[in-house]
């Protein structure tokens, strides 16, 4: 990173080697000790408090069917299915302007402002204000830390995904106790969820930093060393640039649309985690046993999560042979859940809590993402293309989960798109591994 860049990045402190007119030198060194020092330093309180509760807003759909929306508002089993596709279809919308808005806008201050619309009722609204959030996480991560890092700090924000499943069915489960609330359970949900989503609009959009010659907490030092250490990775920097020349590479880049096509295998497979719970209930369980029994996939999902983080880290030249891996668990409940009769009790709900292990792949696919593309417009393309394909996967996907109550042909389509998944995992390795190839000989 040259000083030119860096100072696109952001005015220089007084106190800081450019502002007293010296160049960066990149050759200079630090020490492990001044990186870990510095890492300890780098914290991701705020990103992951946001995706929490981006993922909780979203997934409190699931929990309020359990106590009574379906019948409270009328709605067929198709009506259903559009209410979880129409999040999507806004956040879909939104993912265009936030292409280039990505691109020219600092990022922090982009992704506070489209959180803080808070929990609307309408679920269109709520996935347009939220379709910055992810997209501009894996930039945020990749601005911040180094390639070997991508995969523990997106899995760090990712987990949030089981971790809100765990809560946000307890939290359905402890306001469904309370016989006293003059609301219905599951509209005082909607209030607490958007309560707290109000709170952590305001808190980003203070808080987080617009980069790192933002971060105040750091010495001049610790400032310059993460400078060396993002510039001896690759490029990097929260510039507010759009290069149409880094469109027409990505739009001709197989590797770019193999990104594409993760977001949506990895979604086709999501409705398993708004329809489980209804599963479930249809055993004969009550509404409170329901959440009782369902909350526990939140838990599995982080464990098989942080498997994949563990297998990175012993193989971390092996990240998309991870993928491979982990898409496997997942696979075989589903092929449990459609196999399985309702009398097995236990054994389905087993299923359903290991068919839902979509966050531990997505994760590495999104480190993927951060990892291996260079340039602010390229990188925020890519991530785009990705979350488009996934919102196109969550729009269609719901639609095939309308035949209750075991949903056959939506489980049997997460199964072949589990198999989709794997087969283009491999065409990505293969590619990424013909490039480098090049790159040798060429080098």
């Amino acid at each position: 990173m040259d000083h030119a860049l860096e100072k696109k990045m952001s005015a220089p402190k007084p106190d800081e080697p450019e502002a007293r007119g010296e160049i960066l030198d990149m050759d200079d060194s630090y020490t492990p000790e001044e990186e870990k020092a510095l890492l300890s330093r780098l914290t991701m309180a705020t990103d992951v408090f946001v995706f929490f509760l981006q993922y909780l807003d979203k997934q409190s759909l699931s929990y309020a069917a359990v106590f009574g929306l379906i019948d409270d508002l009328n709605l067929t089993s198709s009506q259903y299915s559009w209410c979880r596709s129409i999040f999507y279809v806004g956040q879909l919308v939104a993912e265009y302007p936030c292409i280039y808005l990505m691109s020219r806008l600092h990022l922090t201050k982009f992704v506070g402002v489209t959180v803080f619309a808070g929990f609307a009722a309408v679920r269109f609204l709520l996935g347009f204000s939220e379709g910055a959030v992810s997209p501009a996480f894996v930039t945020i991560t990749s601005i911040w830390y180094r390639k070997s890092e991508h995969t523990l700090r997106t899995a760090l924000w990712v987990t949030m995904n089981g971790v809100a499943q765990v809560v946000g069915c307890l939290l359905m489960y402890g306001i469904g106790k309370n016989t006293s609330l003059g609301l219905a359970p599951w509209r005082t949900l909607f209030l607490v969820c958007g309560a707290m989503t109000v709170v952590a609009g305001i808190a980003f959009f203070t808080l987080m930093l617009n980069g790192p010659r933002d971060a105040w907490f750091l010495s001049p030092r610790e400032r310059e060393v993460l400078s060396m250490r993002m510039a001896r990775d690759r490029e990097g920097g929260d510039k507010t640039s759009f290069s149409t020349s880094q469109l027409r590479e990505t739009l001709m880049d197989p590797k770019a649309w193999a990104v594409f096509w993760f977001g949506v295998l990895v979604t086709m497979q999501s409705p398993v985690l708004t329809f489980a719970s209804l599963v479930i209930k249809s055993i004969g369980y009550t509404q409170l046993e329901t959440m009782r029994y369902t909350a526990p996939s939140g838990a599995v999902q982080i464990g098989l999560l942080w498997i994949g983080v563990g297998l990175c880290t012993l193989f971390p030249r092996k990240r998309s042979l991870v993928v491979l891996v982990l898409i496997i668990p997942p696979l075989i409940g589903n092929v449990f859940l459609m196999k399985l009769d309702v009398s097995a009790g236990w054994g389905l709900i087993a299923a359903s809590w290991v068919s839902s292990c979509i966050t531990a792949s997505m994760s590495i696919l999104l480190s993927l993402s951060a990892s291996n593309v260079k340039g602010n417009a390229k990188r925020a393309l890519v991530n785009c293309m990705f979350f488009i394909g996934y919102c196109a996967g969550c729009i269609g996907s719901p639609q095939l989960w309308t035949h209750g109550p075991r949903y056959r042909e939506g489980v049997i389509t997460s199964i072949v798109t589990w198999c989709l998944l794997f087969l283009t995992m491999i065409v990505y390795r293969t590619l990424y591994i013909q490039d480098n190839k090049k790159r040798d000989l060429t080098g």
